[in-house]
């Protein structure tokens, strides 16, 4: 089986890269910071260096990572968002049809119910992809898990930073999400891949709501990190069931379970 992931020098790529790597044939693109020396370079907004990639290698699977997935960078560049997670889905998409590729999208769970410029980039991917053979559409929510890229700005790596650069724990307690555990969307690929699941929009993540600073105290609390409360602005909560999982008999994990996992691998990783 041969997999080819884009954006597989991202936070949520490199997991999947990393992981995939150890069962199956693994190729990976990068744009501008090269975490793995075997990684090829592309920017997917580049028709034609999509196609070539996609002719020299010639993927069973395509799991399409790369994305933008800031939505402050996206509400402050829409034309830059669009380009890059639609039209670059899009090139994807057309390249995977070309070489009878299956595409596992890496989407959002604010996909559901689009209502920023982000989420309907995403939204609009998800249109894209699901007119391609065989596809599966992932819809994560706030990912937490270790990376090997430890260095991007997402939820994760501020909360390395608040150990190992003692950086001021402060986070938001006034939107929920479903957390997602970035081992769970690894898994949750392999087990499609190993069970050939097809034409399935399945989101992936916990089913209790908890906001950011419910998982910084519960996680940095391992780690005697006073974690302090912000108050920003008001966001409806967004519940979504997780039913998929069950029927697909794809992984299924509790809060409590992940926070475990998380918890362990950070320990991990500072025991380097």
């Amino acid at each position: 089986m041969e997999v080819l992931i884009t954006g597989a020098s991202s936070y949520v790529g490199a997991k999947i890269y990393s992981n995939l790597s150890d069962r199956f044939e693994t190729m990976g693109t990068y744009k501008s910071n090269r975490l793995f020396p075997e990684l090829d370079n592309l920017d997917i907004t580049i028709r034609n260096q999509v196609f070539e990639i996609f002719r020299k290698y010639k993927p069973e699977i395509i799991i399409h990572a790369a994305a933008n997935p800031s939505p402050v960078w996206c509400k402050l560049n829409p034309t830059g968002a669009n380009t890059i997670n639609v039209e670059g889905t899009k090139n994807i998409a057309d390249a995977a049809n070309s070489i009878g590729g299956r595409i596992i999208y890496i989407s959002s769970a604010s996909a559901i119910n689009p209502n920023t410029i982000y989420s309907e980039t995403k939204f609009s991917g998800e249109q894209i992809v699901a007119q391609t053979r065989g596809y599966v559409i992932l819809q994560p929510s706030l990912v937490v898990g270790v990376s090997p890229n430890t260095s991007n700005d997402r939820f994760q790596n501020r909360l390395l930073d608040n150990i190992t650069k003692n950086t001021p724990a402060v986070y938001d307690r006034v939107r929920s999400f479903q957390p997602t555990w970035l081992g769970h969307l690894t898994e949750t690929i392999e087990c499609i891949i190993e069970a050939e699941i097809t034409e399935e929009t399945i989101p992936v993540s916990v089913p209790e709501q908890k906001t950011k600073y419910d998982l910084a105290k519960d996680i940095l609390s391992n780690f005697a990190i006073v974690v302090m409360p912000k108050e920003e602005g008001q966001y409806p909560s967004v519940q979504f069931g997780l039913e998929k999982l069950e029927q697909l008999n794809l992984p299924q994990y509790s809060y409590e379970e992940i926070i475990e996992k998380i918890v362990r691998e950070m320990k991990d990783y500072l025991a380097f």
